[in-house]
């Protein structure tokens, strides 16, 4: 029998928790360092340990007029992407479960090929097709490019859940002679529900944050993340950009957050 120590691990489980506890302190110190030196007084180094705190920066990127017409493009390209997501990839994934048609599994390919592409692939394909039909670049292009893969977010979640449930539920709603409206309201959108949610707060979270497609098709507009970008060549600007990367990670975490949350719930309920 394999011995325990006091922390109920095995002397072979010791090497895989040292690798995932360092596993994580690579993907997560550099947020720490973001939290960290948004705190510094220093404005052109980042030197440590800190010479203080200071609050200082933050009311620097609260006064900064910039920074909120970045943010408020941002929102509101990550919200409409989002609606469209949620629509458009309902409805291909309630086509591609319910219905066998010629070229089903293309059509299921196609719609997870954005996703699966480097990004540049796709902000390059996206702003070509952009020019080819002479169209202006706008908010729309903006949504137009983050809706295509904030769409496979949904498409997953809700096909996952259509597959999850059978068909049992829906070919029972009929036999009891339910109207395609009420086995939508009584049936289907409650075991869809979390699933629309925890794919739609995905979705935003992925817009909010998305840089190299909107690189291609914002033209002279600046979400967050690009105007984040165009700062990191001025030193002077760092603490404010640490200030502006600590509000990102705050909007994007939540979602995911409840995103996790949500399915955990889901899952423990069945």
């Amino acid at each position: 029998m394999t011995s325990l120590n006091r922390t109920g691990l095995s002397l072979s489980q010791w090497p895989w928790l040292i690798l995932s506890v360092a596993v994580l302190l690579f993907l997560h110190l550099p947020l720490l360092v973001i939290v960290l030196y948004a705190f510094t007084p220093d404005e052109a180094t980042l030197r440590f340990p800190l010479p203080g705190l200071t609050w200082h920066w933050f009311a620097v990127a609260w006064g900064r007029a910039d920074i909120w017409r970045a943010l408020f493009l941002s929102l509101r390209v990550a919200l409409v992407a989002t609606g469209v997501a949620v629509v458009l990839g309902s409805l291909a994934a309630a086509a591609v479960y319910r219905s066998r048609f010629f070229g089903r599994e293309t059509i299921s390919f196609l719609v997870l090929l954005p996703i699966a592409l480097p990004g540049i692939v796709s902000g390059i394909a996206l702003r070509s097709a952009i020019n080819l039909l002479h169209i202006p670049f706008s908010f729309w292009t903006i949504v137009i490019g983050h809706a295509t893969f904030c769409l496979v977010v949904v498409y997953n979640n809700v096909l996952a859940r259509f597959r999850r449930m059978g068909r049992s539920q829906l070919e029972a709603s009929a036999d009891l002679g339910a109207n395609p409206l009420q086995t939508f309201r009584h049936i289907l959108l409650p075991e869809l529900a979390t699933a629309l949610l925890a794919g739609s707060l995905l979705a935003f979270a992925l817009s909010f944050d998305e840089i190299i497609v909107t690189t291609f098709t914002a033209g002279q507009q600046q979400t967050l993340p690009i105007w984040v970008l165009s700062q990191l060549t001025k030193p002077r600007q760092r603490p404010v950009i640490n200030v502006v990367a600590l509000g990102v990670i705050s909007l994007t975490v939540l979602p995911i957050w409840l995103t996790h949350r949500f399915a955990q719930e889901k899952t423990t309920t069945r």
